[in-house]
């Protein structure tokens, strides 16, 4: 497993930008929120893929789900770790510039707040996850009530690590067509926009910057 401890915990962020080219937060502002937040984002990056972030002891613990996360129980969808991320990304919505890491726009497709299930404390949750497994339950605009992240494959400093996202029975589940949205065709929970329309905005923002000079 990664080394998660202390100042390490952006380290791999850091390490795969460069800040004076991607637009993507530092990670030096936000704080702890209130409540526990998520933020599920879709990436078109070289593949698409959902991005699944749950907030763990500052910073946002995240998985890359490439078929989204789904309402119905009866998928099981494979989750990838990544690199921890700061908590700004949260907020993050636009096109990650050609040449950096994960270049392709991002849109906000759910956010909200969860609560740990099972677990005593937000030490014992990040135990868990530690572990392998871990329940929680969503209150997003999109997905609510209770899922189960579990890792079924492990791996070297975190390569070849798999897990599993699975929405558990109960409220907030679907089954069918539904359970899952288009990722060309989904808006943001943010600014209503597609990724189409993102990266609309970002070539009209660099035309009127060009105007301007």
């Amino acid at each position: 497993m990664a080394d998660r401890s202390g100042e390490d915990r952006l380290a791999r962020y850091h390490g795969k930008r460069r800040f004076d080219t991607t637009d993507e937060p530092r990670g030096e502002g936000a704080g702890p929120s209130e409540e526990l937040s998520f933020v599920v984002q879709i990436h078109d990056a070289r593949r698409m893929h959902f991005d699944f972030r749950l907030e763990v002891d500052g910073v946002l613990r995240s998985w890359a789900v490439p078929k989204g996360p789904s309402t119905d129980p009866g998928d099981k969808r494979l989750a990838v770790p990544t690199e921890d991320h700061p908590l700004e990304y949260r907020e993050y919505e636009g096109v990650i510039a050609s040449g950096e890491y994960g270049a392709g726009p991002v849109i906000v497709w759910d956010q909200g707040t969860y609560s740990p299930m099972g677990a005593e404390s937000l030490a014992a949750f990040a135990a868990a996850l530690d572990r392998g497994h871990a329940s929680f339950r969503l209150n997003g605009q999109k997905l609510r009530g209770a899922y189960a992240l579990t890792r079924f494959r492990d791996g070297k400093d975190g390569s070849g690590e798999a897990w599993l996202l699975v929405k558990k029975t109960g409220s907030g589940s679907t089954h069918g067509v539904r359970a899952t949205p288009d990722p060309r065709r989904a808006r943001s929970a943010r600014t209503d926009r597609t990724l189409s329309e993102v990266v609309r905005d970002a070539r009209d923002e660099g035309t009127r910057d060009d105007e301007g000079t």
